[in-house]
């Protein structure tokens, strides 16, 4: 069986979970924190980030979430993510970078350092400035969302699509560090709470990272 190399606030190992999940392939989680991991895993991947999904059966090791995805949509015909025409399917890679990298450097990645790593790697207070930077850009993330919800079914069309998994997957560990602020953006939050009802997403709900808690309406369905 697959195991997948990952933590509970890891961005790019929930997308990966949900595509995962969507498409029916079985996996176990390995709990693998790249700041204090051993030589095992940075064998299985030198660049030392998570996810990784190895299969020690086969000796067989995927690295980068994308790369995973990819791989999964060209081996597996269930509940495919990258569908459509050439255009639709360029359009769906185009927004999975936007959110893997736009709203992860913009927002998730500092607020994952401040209110994350800072408490259980160094031991340090977060910096309120950099928080307060992080929350004021996720609202232009989440007006390009509204905009996106208002003129598609599904952010890339009219079929859910890798785009929605790597936004949900993104929003959900930001709405956990309490960065998401969903006041003026009811579209988002409409279709984030779709994703929430979702069977593939409910698992991630339920986990915590120890020492640091999400706010209380973080697991509800209807918030």
């Amino acid at each position: 069986m697959w195991q997948l190399h990952q933590f509970p606030l890891c961005p790019f190992s929930r997308k990966v979970r949900l595509h995962l999940s969507e498409k029916g392939v079985a996996y176990e989680l390995v709990r693998s924190e790249p700041w204090s991991a051993g030589d095992d895993f940075w064998a299985l991947n030198p660049a030392g980030r998570t996810p990784v999904l190895h299969d020690p059966e086969r000796g067989l090791a995927l690295c980068d979430s994308q790369a995973i995805c990819e791989y999964f949509e060209e081996t597996n015909d269930k509940a495919p993510m990258i569908n459509g025409t050439a255009i639709q399917r360029a359009e769906i890679r185009r927004l999975t970078a936007l959110f893997d990298e736009n709203f992860f450097g913009d927002v998730t990645m500092p607020l994952l350092h401040e209110r994350m790593k800072k408490r259980i790697v160094y031991r340090q207070p977060p910096d309120s400035r950099i928080l307060r930077e992080a929350m004021k850009l996720s609202h232009g993330h989440l007006d390009y969302i509204d905009w996106l919800v208002d003129n598609r079914a599904w952010l890339a069309g009219s079929q859910m699509s890798l785009a929605d998994l790597s936004a949900a997957a993104q929003i959900s560990v930001a709405d956990y560090l309490g960065g998401i602020d969903w006041a003026g953006h009811e579209q988002a939050r409409g279709w984030y709470q779709v994703f929430k009802s979702r069977p593939s997403f409910r698992p991630l709900l339920k986990e915590r990272m120890e020492n640091v808690h999400p706010p209380a309406q973080y697991a509800e369905l209807d918030d």
